[in-house]
């Protein structure tokens, strides 16, 4: 039975939440996606199943960090452009402040104690974090033999076989296009575990957005105000990198982090592990912003902080400026914090970009199977993919420096239990990670 559809939402009450989740945005993409889908759909309620699922295909098919982007369309969905842009911008800017304050830790300093012994505990609990991701969506989405064989697939092509993410996504579409066309029967849900999901959902009560809930005024396709959209995204990118070439020239550093990065950012298919290598080419052999060993310090600090991943651009632009700066013999906190800016407003601009003037085209594919299928059988390669990011987790987690760590597989398993019986959100257990690594850290420092 369900119980009449959730309250209305303010903007400033959706503020606050997307505020607190950038702060806690842990565990790569899967782990927010896990985080998202757990706060607004299971919790909330503002967004059915079917509506969340139908943003995340979407994003999955976009260059650019699919969690942020996820967020910038539900946050659209619910209040429009500002909704969109305070989503997704909150979603990145903790993230910014953090990583920018540990560069500067870094850079001053290059040892940081305290975190490590916090990323000890909480780098395991973000490995349950993903089991638990893959869990939850294979379990509302592979209701089908042939879903369930395209996750396998997804998970075979990337985990044993390491073909690009791109193609596996493309192929998998392809896949649910031609079945669609052929043999939908193959892609509908049926039979006891198709139904009994269905049941699921039904008994809960009625979302924000619901399944059969019209697309608000704002999300309906129009062509005016897609071509204003438009042009505010290319002006948006156009000034910037018109300002900075003329403070510093073409060649100068600014100007290149910022046309570098607008490529990394239009070319980050398959999320950051698939990119970060092109990164590293660029910044530390290409241009030498950074050396070899501070690029995989940038990465561990990005790992382990909140939001994207690829936001460890923000650390390869601080310390470009800085390291430029010293070279130089300059002061380098003006331009180690320039590069910052121009790094993360280059990155991230193609992201809103792509969801602003493309999500009323998504909105206006709900229902049609046509698009709907091919989405279908992406989101079922998505679980394999999820699952194949764990395994790539588990190696360093429980086998660092080859040898087996049976206190972090210890975090897993405790962590795993707090989210199966305990009902512990994603939030809880990244708090409760967090305060037992600065626990025992405080309790070594005494010690020693």
């Amino acid at each position: 039975m369900t119980t009449g559809p959730v309250r209305a939402v303010s903007l400033a009450e959706a503020s606050r939440f997307w505020f607190q989740l950038g702060w806690v945005s842990f565990g790569g993409p899967a782990g927010q996606i896990a985080l998202l889908h757990r706060e607004l759909v299971d919790r909330r309620r503002w967004l059915s199943e079917r509506r969340y699922l139908h943003a995340l295909n979407y994003c999955m098919l976009l260059p650019g960090p699919e969690a942020m982007q996820l967020a910038t369309y539900l946050g659209w969905l619910m209040h429009g452009i500002p909704g969109g842009l305070i989503a997704g911008g909150l979603f990145v800017i903790p993230s910014v402040f953090v990583l920018t304050a540990l560069a500067s830790v870094y850079a001053l300093w290059g040892q940081l104690p305290l975190l490590a012994s916090v990323f000890a505990v909480l780098k395991p609990a973000v490995l349950a974090i993903v089991l638990m991701a893959a869990w939850r969506i294979g379990r509302r989405t592979l209701h089908t033999p042939l879903l369930v064989a395209l996750a396998i697939a997804g998970f075979l092509a990337l985990a044993l076989l390491d073909l690009p993410y791109p193609l596996v996504v493309i192929a998998a579409g392809v896949i649910g296009l031609l079945t669609a066309r052929w043999r939908p029967g193959l892609l509908l849900s049926g039979g006891s575990h198709g139904t009994a999901a269905a049941n699921a959902e039904a008994n809960r009560p009625d979302a924000l957005h619901d399944d059969h809930t019209d697309s608000p005024e704002h999300a309906r396709f129009s062509r005016r105000r897609l071509a204003l959209t438009l042009l505010i995204w290319a002006l948006a990118l156009l000034l910037p990198l018109g300002g900075l070439v003329i403070a510093g020239g073409w060649s100068g550093t600014l100007a290149l982090m910022a046309r570098f990065f607008t490529r990394v950012a239009l070319l980050s298919f398959g999320g950051a592990y698939a990119v970060l290598p092109y990164v590293a080419q660029g910044a530390v052999e290409q241009f030498g912003w950074l050396s070899a060993p501070q690029m995989l310090d940038g990465l561990a600090l990005g790992e382990t902080t909140p939001g994207p991943l690829i936001m460890v651009v923000a650390f390869v632009g601080f310390m470009g400026g800085w390291n430029q700066s010293i070279a130089a013999g300059l002061s380098p906190w003006p331009l180690a914090l320039a590069a910052v800016l121009v790094t993360v407003w280059f990155t991230f601009l193609p992201s809103f970009g792509f969801i602003l003037a493309g999500a009323p085209l998504v909105e206006a594919s709900r229902g049609d199977l046509r698009f709907g299928a091919p989405l279908s059988a992406i989101t079922a390669v998505v679980v394999g993919v999820i699952a194949s990011l764990a395994l790539f987790f588990a190696g360093p987690v429980l086998w660092p420096a080859g040898a087996f760590n049976p206190w972090a597989a210890l975090v897993v398993a405790v962590a795993l239990f707090a989210q199966l019986r305990l009902r512990w959100s994603v939030l809880q257990v990244i708090g409760a990670a967090a305060a037992i690594g600065a626990l025992l850290a405080g309790v070594a420092k005494l010690s020693g």
